[in-house]
């Protein structure tokens, strides 16, 4: 990634749009520069007082992606956040007034006090500053109002995404860490479940080769359970049974095979819980890379237009050169005249 400077911070800032995939490309950038964490809160901080209205609800989606996001990489932004959020909630709760700004960001604080983001006392304070000026404070009614709407719409996203994929209480865990709001069709702001964190390329690594040696490539115990004798499946075979010993021996068989397969059918189940987990850690691998190639390329194309105004420039200054009149061919202008005294020649004493 660039180096950070607050000179880009700005002008990323400035290109800051509320779609979703602007929002966690500038929230990993950030993320990656933690150690600048205190320079980007106060310069995000700053800046968010003289953008207009719509922006400040985007700076804020920035800085909900940022906190949530950042929780496993440490804890600086959370910290560094919480001394800056007070005078952000002040500042837009006396200078905006939309309905629309104001149920989006009462959204934020909803699903950061079921996450336990900060404690509950310093949220009540955040929502006490943004309704500071329509005198709303932290009312039971309105605050149980807006958490209500968030958990109810929060289960429609949830049921939604049950009908198009599995969603194990684990991959649930991973993908809800975080949580911006997105603009759905009908203009209403609604969460979502983002992407996750990306992995980090070793605990990728590990996991692929985990797959490999999982139980669907075991081909020792699958050819044990291809060999398995038919009379412990075939219900016909009990009637060739001639004695209690034989019955027995048969007994003995089927337990033994019932115990094999029920290890290997739970040593798939974990298997494909490892898959699922592995599919999204490639998801969220693959989507950081196409990120990371977007700002490579972006960054090779102002390279390529810096050379392109380099070599104009080294051609301007050729062809200025080349244009220039030859000294050693201009004409002897002294006529033979005495040179010029030197400067010891000006000052010594006769």
């Amino acid at each position: 990634m660039s180096a950070f400077t607050e000179t880009a911070f700005l002008k990323k800032l400035a290109e800051l749009n509320s779609s979703q995939q602007s929002i966690q490309t500038l929230s990993l950038w950030l993320i990656h520069h933690r150690k600048h964490h205190a320079s980007i809160v106060k310069t995000w901080l700053r800046e968010l007082h003289g953008v207009p209205e719509p922006k400040k609800l985007t700076f804020m989606y920035l800085a909900n992606d940022v906190i949530q996001n950042s929780k496993k990489k440490g804890p600086e932004y959370g910290k560094e956040y919480m001394n800056a959020l007070p005078k952000a909630f002040t500042h837009i709760g006396e200078t905006c007034s939309t309905e629309k700004l104001f149920g989006s960001l009462g959204r934020i604080l909803n699903i950061w006090e079921e996450r336990g983001v900060y404690d509950a006392k310093i949220i009540d304070d955040y929502r006490t500053r943004l309704n500071s000026k329509k005198g709303l404070g932290t009312t039971s009614a309105t605050a149980g109002d807006e958490k209500r709407e968030t958990k109810r719409k929060h289960e429609e996203n949830k049921h939604r995404s049950k009908k198009t994929r599995p969603s194990p209480s684990r991959l649930e865990e991973k993908t809800s860490s975080s949580n911006v709001l997105e603009h759905n069709g009908d203009g209403d702001d609604s969460p979502y479940v983002p992407l996750g964190e990306p992995p980090e390329p070793e605990d990728l690594i590990k996991a692929l080769i985990s797959i490999e040696n999982s139980a669907s490539s075991d081909a020792v115990v699958r050819e044990r359970i291809a060999n398995l004798p038919p009379e412990i499946s075939e219900v016909s075979c009990l009637s060739k049974l001639e004695d209690k010993e034989a019955a027995q021996n048969l007994a003995k068989q089927v337990n033994e095979a019932v115990e094999l397969l029920n290890d290997y059918n739970s040593r798939l189940a974990a298997e494909m819980e490892e898959r699922t987990k592995l599919a999204v850690m490639l998801r969220d691998f693959q989507a950081e890379q196409k990120e990371l190639l977007a700002q490579a390329e972006k960054r090779l194309e102002e390279s390529k237009k810096k050379k392109e105004k380099v070599l104009a420039v080294q051609k301007e200054i050729r062809d200025h050169l080349s244009n220039l009149p030859d000294l050693t061919q201009l004409p002897d202008v002294t006529g033979g005249l005495a040179p010029l005294p030197s400067a010891g020649d000006l000052f010594s004493i006769h």
